[in-house]
């Protein structure tokens, strides 16, 4: 009997060259790796596939209806938005993601803009390089505030893994940590409704996933809600803050800064609100707060123990469709 095929079709996405692909390969499949594929590419490189593996290129219904081999889809990422599941289900195609393998690099993310925005760091690092510290009458700048966050309030809207990992951490930091009632679910002891939340915090972070309940979450109302020199970080998604509208209160100076690993179009080949040059106390980061290359063999791993329990009859990390 042939062996079946398999394609990886953005494998670029997770390997740079410094992860062991070793047991993947080690799977009952002839592999074909491509660094990325096109939508005009897609149907010839999956035709004859049995399973695919697809971090961010779309597998829509024509994709899917048209291979006629396929059993199974991997999703190599949590999010599988990219794949249409109805048609997936009505082939009889099992799907499968992996969730957890970010939680220690995400949160670490986090408390990299947190304390990149209370101390200044970007602006200390071009004052040196500008040589205002060898100009200077004294032995250090303090040009720039600096902020403690020991004893701030931090304000977490997405209490899972990640957002767990995050309080783990503002702990040993001696935060005091509140957390958001589940946008569109019930109301949860020990947490707040967002409204009640905003104007209490000192520090907001979003680890909540993009539905139509946490679309535009964060918008010009929820930011007037907050104090003036509050932060926001969204290392979540971007469509969960309406980017213009933060845009207007970092220049209003309505905010005291915000930090985002995530915009709406990524990447932001159409520009973006949060990437016009005059907005004050911003830092943006291109969606890599996932991409510690621990955790991309997590990732990775994660894909291949998917495959193999579908291979032993097991059902782990299944994708129902909705």
């Amino acid at each position: 009997m042939p062996q079946q095929q398999a394609v990886f079709l953005d494998a670029s996405t997770l390997d740079r060259g410094d992860l062991d692909l070793s047991t993947l390969e080690a799977t009952p499949y002839k592999w074909r790796f491509y660094d990325n594929t096109s939508p005009e590419q897609c149907l010839e490189r999956t035709r004859e596939a049995a399973l695919i593996v697809s971090n961010k290129v779309v597998l829509n219904h024509t994709l899917i209806t048209e291979s006629r081999h396929l059993k199974l889809i991997c999703a190599a990422a949590t999010g599988t938005n990219h794949i249409d599941l109805t048609a997936a289900a009505e082939q009889g195609i099992a799907v499968t993601n992996v969730t957890g393998y970010g939680t220690a690099t995400v949160a670490q993310h986090t408390f990299s803009l947190i304390l990149a925005l209370c101390t200044h760091l970007l602006e200390y690092q071009t004052a040196v390089r500008r040589g205002d510290w060898q100009r200077s009458d004294l032995f250090c700048l303090m040009d720039y505030p600096i902020r403690e966050i020991a004893g701030k309030t931090l304000g977490i809207v997405g209490y899972g893994t990640l957002g767990k990992g995050v309080a783990r951490i503002a702990e040993a930091f001696d935060m005091r940590i509140l957390l958001a009632q589940r946008p569109g679910g019930e109301p949860q002891p020990g947490r707040l409704p967002l409204r009640e939340l905003l104007p209490e915090v000192d520090i907001l972070t979003l680890h909540c996933p993009l539905t139509p309940d946490t679309h535009h979450l964060i918008g010009a109302a929820e930011l007037a809600l907050m104090r003036p020199n509050a932060l926001l970080i969204n290392t979540a998604r971007g469509g969960i803050v309406d980017e213009q509208a933060l845009a207007d209160a970092l220049r209003k100076n309505q905010l005291g800064g915000a930090g985002v690993d995530v915009l709406t179009q990524e990447p932001p080949v159409e520009g973006n609100p949060l990437l016009q040059a005059d907005i004050p106390n911003l830092i943006v980061t291109p969606h890599n707060a996932w991409a510690s290359r621990e955790a991309r063999q997590r990732l990775l791993d994660g894909v291949t123990e998917n495959i193999r329990d579908y291979l032993a009859g097991g059902s782990a990390n299944r994708i129902e469709s909705r």
